[in-house]
């Protein structure tokens, strides 16, 4: 149903709190400070100015990888740990992070969970190699839509569903940094989703130099991008400066027909005064249109392999043909952010942002002419030409949804002495539209009428609609930070108290559905305390308590969805309760020559809500599917060792222990079944990665190899998916300064280099694969999961250079 999205974002510079919002990873663009503790970080010492913030992830038009002499025997490197994997962190939770040396050495095409992949805890799905689609990925075992994603302080996943397509707000060029909270969210952070940490996004800064930068991407599967970015640099005496960029991307399905086109655009101006005030103003655009992937049951994945795909040519009735069965996430984006020094121990900062997304989605669908139902009641004859001996015409559903969203978080900060208090406000809104529709095909399998144009009508003129949905959605949220400083700034504590209120109404307009309204309210409070203490300049622990919560996600679970192949509802609203979480960490960190950090965690959760996705039976409708599954308890401990350079090598290890129980029996409608102490759904026990960075200025290269274990698919645990392994390298060479050209740049990047044949994820999740007794010893019919088939091998070569 809403499977993808077309974004309109206001996206808004990061609403910057003292305490828990600031990343010390955002200054490690600097190489000089690689080896020393940041000036400022969460919860120890008072933070840099805006300004300075700013320049630390500004631009650089040459994109080359920042070096300066190292210190220990290897001359010319970057500087960074892990080879950019690993910059110091100080906050006090489990944290960790990439960098933008990193990230330019990725394939220009990944996506934000492919260029996180290696970090302790994340368990990222690959759909395809080349990183384009799907967002798919679980953090201690908690998958996407229990993940807070923020990009410079704006909530960018879908409010209602939490789908994140973070592919949609800034090209890979224009990527920062990326910080991975893997236990919980910054209590400023404008959530209401994130029970299982926290994704935050910064976009690089305009350059102070008018400049450029063009990068151009060919690649196995017909894969091409195009990249071109221009610096105004310093616009006369105003203090205003500013990028602009445009991509194209285009290929062609890995796996199956089909293939994909992006457009995109980024842009950023930035005007500061004074001591730590600034405005700043984004703006991008986002329209991708892509064919979708099949997703198989193991069964299907045995017999067919890769081959499991939707059809490359159509007949008549051939619903599932590859050309009726697309992806669209599509978004704009723009933005006014603002920071003000109001005194110098009193800031104000203000993130106001608007976020527009529409479809549509599409996918084929049989549809009997003289036998439909539109909702409760018969359709009547529909008259529908190019039948099937059954009666079935052959249409594609359009789903235009439309949704809009406005907000503002704001953050009052003081300071006195050794104290700092910061007081915030977020507010949220947002109404979503859906009516979805049905187009005949004709003969060759094409819609007879463009996207949405002719629908299908019943005898009296209605459009004939699985759902006419209407919702809106208002949150308040409210909260209180205090930090103090204790022991010269060795010892800090930080408590904070955040609430939430949400409130939600849907109805739907289809004939017969039961409520036609349905109105829900949420209150959560969320308290949290954290304490560290430094042991010296270069070691810290660190101990914590949080609590989270998170809304029912789908649009579904406030509206009854119908199908024209029966009268009664295919999927009922359900009556899901909020999830809730409590969690603890205690963990150590050292940085210097080598970083090295460890935590032991525990994770209570109540009203655990395991959202999977599933084909509505009998369709090719991909909707996403909300179950509450009761208790959840969580136990792990993750560690990360990133090494300084030696002759201009640098290695990063990571991994994770994790183990999740299911506390609660299942409830499988007719019975329930005695899934209490079962192994969690997708919980691999062991994670982990290794890599080795190698760079001295012009010859670069890496290599990184991920271990998943084995992870369950079903409650039951009588289906689980297999362990894999996936390695990717990346080969390139930098050159010196060519006229113009500043630093061309050649670079290889292989992507699965094994070509390892594996599924990467569960797309679903169901009680149990075979038939099974229930507690009151009823027979349970079992379901088979479906899952995500892991992208193949990719080869992708880039040139680029600033200019």
């Amino acid at each position: 149903m809403i499977k993808n999205r077309f974004r309109i974002a206001l996206l808004c510079s990061t609403v910057s709190v003292y305490g828990l919002g600031d990343h010390a990873e955002a200054r490690k663009s600097s190489p000089a400070a690689s080896h020393t503790a940041p000036a400022s970080s969460p919860g120890n010492g008072h933070k840099a100015p805006v300004h300075q913030r700013q320049r630390d992830l500004e631009a650089h038009s040459d994109e080359s990888v920042r070096v300066t002499a190292s210190n220990f025997g290897g001359g010319v490197s970057n500087t960074t740990p892990g080879g950019g994997l690993m910059p110091v962190q100080t906050a006090p939770r489990s944290q960790s992070g990439i960098t933008r040396d990193f990230i330019a050495k990725m394939s220009p095409t990944s996506n934000v969970q492919a260029l996180i992949s290696n970090l302790p805890g994340v368990v990222t799905a690959s759909q395809d190699p080349i990183g384009v689609t799907g967002d798919q990925l679980t953090i201690r075992g908690m998958n996407q839509m229990q993940i807070g994603y923020v990009f410079e302080g704006v909530p960018i996943a879908d409010p209602i569903r939490y789908a994140p397509y973070t592919s949609t707000v800034v090209d890979t060029e224009n990527l920062g940094s990326v910080t991975v909270s893997q236990g919980s969210p910054d209590i400023t952070a404008p959530l209401y989703n994130a029970v299982g940490g926290q994704i935050t996004m910064s976009e690089v800064n305009p350059s102070h130099k008018m400049g450029g930068y063009l990068s151009l991407t060919g690649g196995t599967h017909s894969t091409n991008k195009e990249f071109l970015r221009f610096e105004t640099g310093d616009i006369g005496n105003t203090g205003i400066r500013g990028f602009l960029s445009y991509s194209h991307s285009s290929w062609n399905n890995w796996r199956g027909m089909g293939g994909g086109v992006r457009h995109h655009t980024d842009e950023k101006f930035i005007k500061e005064w004074g001591e730590g005030n600034s405005v700043s103003a984004l703006f991008s655009y986002n329209w991708m249109q892509s064919n979708s992937y099949r997703r198989p049951s193991l069964a299907a994945w045995s017999q067919y392999g890769r081959g499991f795909n939707y059809p490359g040519s159509y007949t008549v009735g051939t619903a599932g043909y590859y050309n009726l069965n697309k992806d669209s996430n599509n978004a704009m984006t723009v933005a006014a952010p603002a920071h003000f020094t109001l005194r110098h121990d009193l800031h104000l900062n203000v993130t106001p942002y608007y976020m527009h997304m529409f479809g549509p989605s599409v996918w084929g669908q049989n549809v009997s002419s003289a036998n439909s139902y539109f909702g409760t009641g018969p359709a009547g004859n529909l008259n529908l030409s190019n039948l099937t001996a059954s009666g079935d015409a052959t249409t594609q559903a359009v789903d235009p949804w439309n949704q809009k969203t406005s907000g503002i978080n704001a953050a009052l900060e003081w300071t006195k002495g050794s104290n700092t208090l910061t007081f915030g406000y977020w507010y949220s809104y947002t109404q979503h539209e859906e009516l979805a529709t049905f187009s005949p095909v004709d003969t060759n399998g094409n819609p007879v009428a463009a996207y949405g144009h002719d629908p299908i009508r019943v005898a009296d003129g209605s459009i004939l609609t699985p759902y006419d949905l209407n919702f809106k959605q208002q949150s308040n949220t409210l909260y209180l930070v205090d930090t103090l400083k204790l022991l010269h700034d060795r010892l800090s504590l930080t408590a904070g108290f955040k609430t939430t209120m949400l409130s939600r109404q849907g109805t739907n307009l289809v004939p017969g559905a039961d409520p036609y309204k349905n109105a829900k309210n949420y209150f959560a409070p969320m308290p949290q305390f954290y304490a560290s203490y430094k042991l010296s300049d270069h070691d810290q622990v660190y101990i914590n308590g949080t609590t989270a919560f998170r809304a029912p996600g789908s649009v579904q679970v406030y509206s009854q969805i119908f199908d024209p192949s029966s009268p009664v509802a295919v999927q009922q609203p359900g009556n899901l309760k909020p999830e809730y979480s409590i969690g603890e960490e205690i963990g150590y960190r050292h940085h210097g020559f080598y970083n090295f950090a460890v935590s032991a965690f525990n994770y209570n959760l109540t009203n655990h809500q395991v959202t999977s996705y599933g084909y509505v039976a009998g369709t090719n409708n991909l909707i996403a599917q909300p179950m509450n599954v009761g208790g959840q308890t969580i136990r792990g401990v993750q560690a990360e060792l990133g090494l300084g350079n030696w002759h201009h090598f640098s290695p990063y290890f990571s991994g994770q222990y994790l183990h999740a129980t299911t506390d609660n029996n299942f409830n499988a409608g007719s019975d329930y079944l005695p899934t209490k102490g079962k192994k969690a759904v997708q919980t691999p026990k062991f994670s982990g990665s290794i890599g080795l960075r190698y760079d001295d200025g012009h010859i670069f290269g890496n290599f990184s190899m991920v271990y998943v274990d084995s992870q369950y698919t079903t409650f039951m645990n009588d289906e689980a998916m297999h362990s894999y392994i996936t390695s990717n390298m990346t080969l390139g060479y930098r050159m010196e300064k060519i006229g113009a050209l500043k630093h061309p740049t050649l670079q290889l990047n292989l992507i699965n280099l094994a070509d390892n044949n594996y599924l990467s994820s569960p797309s679903s999740a169901t009680g149990n694969a075979k038939a099974t007794k229930g507690i009151y010893g009823n027979t349970v019919a079992g379901s088979s999961p479906i899952y995500i088939v892991g992208g193949g091998f990719a080869a992708m070569v880039s040139v680029s250079t600033g200019f």
